[in-house]
């Protein structure tokens, strides 16, 4: 058996295109969203780049406030504040990661929490767990579930297990699949790097979803026959992006996997759009 190749381009290209639909039948200016680049590293400035040319594809007005990496956390958290403050800015992303003399969770929790676009700040934290609608949700988590949904996996009522609890990915994810609502409604496990027989839980796994940040910690060993594998890891072997899973050996055990790059990569971009637009409608 070789597994089906979930391609998260293809389903990330569809939803743009959906989005592009809903922006261009809109009365008024578009969403806009601005984004906080702090210094000069490489990997956040491609980041970035290819976020802004998502935009300009579907009708979002990006802007990119770079900041030097020598900034005064002061100085950037009012820069934020204005950002809050300005009617003419739907969502503020953060672009991570932010030199060390800055503090991560101050600089994100500063975020307004209506214009949080990644979805990181304590309040939407809350408004996820409880299954309140107005939460905004992690693009990455988000991204997760609409690849589950659009590739006829549906997380109902299946065991899904998680190797990783990070706030980024992890802990969001089983909230938002542990809902009472349509695309979750899963018994979920969380397992990590300190879970003992951590093989044990992973084979009973109906969807396994590894998001360790671990290049190719997850074996045919950890996987059950017949199981959906979604990796969410990105690492660099020299140049080459690889993921948590051993994908050549999975797919033979897998019923369906996501390849690294062109799976869940594209998916956060993709809701990244969708949580701006979301931000501009319920803010407007």
């Amino acid at each position: 058996m070789s597994a089906t190749i979930i391609d998260g381009k293809a389903i990330a290209a569809a939803i743009r295109s959906e989005l592009k639909t809903k922006i261009d039948q809109l009365t008024g200016r578009p969403p806009a969203l601005s984004v906080v680049l702090v210094g000069d590293d490489p990997s956040s400035h491609a980041y970035v780049r290819m976020k802004r040319r998502a935009c300009q594809e579907v009708g979002i007005r990006s802007e990119v406030l770079l900041f030097p990496s020598s900034i005064e956390e002061s100085t950037l958290l009012s820069e934020i504040d204005r950002l809050n403050q300005s009617p003419e800015v739907d969502a503020i992303l953060v672009q991570l990661p932010l030199p060390k003399h800055l503090s991560t969770s101050k600089v994100l929790f500063h975020v307004a929490s209506e214009k949080d676009v990644d979805g990181f700040h304590p309040v939407n934290a809350g408004l996820l767990l409880i299954g309140d609608a107005q939460a905004k949700i992690p693009c990455t988590p988000l991204g997760v579930q609409e690849l589950l949904m659009r590739s006829s996996f549906d997380p109902a009522g299946k065991h899904v297990v998680i190797v990783g609890r990070s706030n980024i990915v992890g802990k969001p994810l089983a909230a938002l699949l542990m809902q009472k609502r349509e695309g979750s409604n899963a018994t979920v496990t969380v397992v990590h790097s300190q879970s003992e027989h951590l093989r044990s839980y992973t084979q009973q796994a109906d969807i396994l979803i590894a998001a360790m940040g671990q290049p190719h910690f997850i074996t045919p060993s950890h996987v059950r026959e017949g199981a959906v594998v979604i990796d969410v890891g990105i690492s660099y072997q020299g140049k080459k992006m690889v993921g948590d899973v051993m994908f050549q050996e999975v797919k033979q055990k897998a019923a369906a996997i996501t390849p690294v790059p062109g799976g869940v990569g594209p998916m956060t971009v993709a809701m990244l759009l969708k949580n701006t637009l979301q931000c501009y409608l319920e803010n407007g």
